[in-house]
């Protein structure tokens, strides 16, 4: 069965989608094979990937019952040459909204990305939920599909409270929905790290959530946007920045106990430009 990730921050703004893309592209450079679910209403994710605006189905359709999750699953255009497999991705659109009002009103709700995805297990390593910039019912979905939580913070005075409410809503999903969900962590988003406000905050977060803060930071760039703008990997746009989710994904594969792909990853590292 693949392992699925949820990865959340309480709002927006924090690099969160930018961070699922390129945790996915290291991810099928180590040979894994990747599923990206875009869960917000926006599609920033889908469209990151190049996925086409009228792609169909998309992740509505399935909440929505309108479609199986395996028919869902779309090809990444930008993310399938060489080195590692494609990426695939379950799109989501505006209809994404509609789909979740009308989940509100049905028995088990929190259920339904769970039983969704149990269709498309087999077929992947790794699932990401992009979670939306919002901690309702799409993200409860997402926490009760998942095996895993991954927060992104942004590096600023209020990150503290950030986490401490998406940890709330970690345990509302645990509470009865599943007991098994495990947190990841927390990694610092778009940081200067050069600014004593971003090394106060980093060392305030590292005070209460102990060794949850992953030690990598993911600094801040205008380069993510012009990559996302032409639907292309940092990783290729930006090899020296790009380096910093190498080192991310080194420790995220620590924590997932995936030694052989961590093995994989060594000579990219290797290769990596010096931070």
């Amino acid at each position: 069965m693949a392992q699925k990730i949820a990865i959340l921050s309480q709002k927006g703004g924090t690099g969160k989608t930018t961070a699922v893309r390129t945790l996915a592209d290291v991810l099928r450079r180590t040979g894994l094979r990747v599923l990206a679910v875009d869960l917000d209403p926006q599609g920033n994710l889908s469209d990151y990937f190049d996925v086409p605006p009228d792609a169909a189905p998309t992740i509505g359709d399935v909440l929505a019952g309108r479609a199986k999750a395996p028919a869902a699953v779309h090809p990444a255009p930008d993310a399938g040459e060489p080195p590692g497999p494609a990426v695939h991705v379950v799109p989501a659109n505006l209809s994404l909204a509609e789909a979740e009002l009308l989940l509100a009103g049905k028995m088990g709700r929190e259920l339904t990305l769970r039983k969704a995805l149990k269709l498309v297990d087999a077929d992947h390593d790794i699932v990401l939920i992009d979670c939306p910039p919002a901690l309702g019912l799409l993200t409860v979905n997402a926490l009760v599909a998942a095996d895993f939580a991954l927060l992104s913070s942004e590096a600023q005075y209020f990150a503290l409270q950030g986490v401490e409410q998406a940890l709330e809503v970690i345990e509302l999903a645990r509470d009865g929905l599943n007991p098994d969900l495990e947190w990841l962590g927390v990694f610092f988003n778009i940081a200067d790290m050069r600014t004593v406000h971003s090394r106060e905050a980093f060392d305030s977060l590292r005070e209460h959530v102990g060794e949850k803060l992953f030690d990598t930071t993911i600094r801040q760039s205008i380069a993510y946007a012009n990559s996302a703008e032409r639907a292309t990997s940092i990783l290729d746009h930006r090899p020296d920045l790009g380096a910093d989710y190498l080192r991310l994904t080194d420790e995220l594969l620590g924590r997932l106990g995936l030694a052989a792909p961590r093995r994989r990853l060594k000579p990219l590292l290797a290769d990596a430009p010096a931070a």
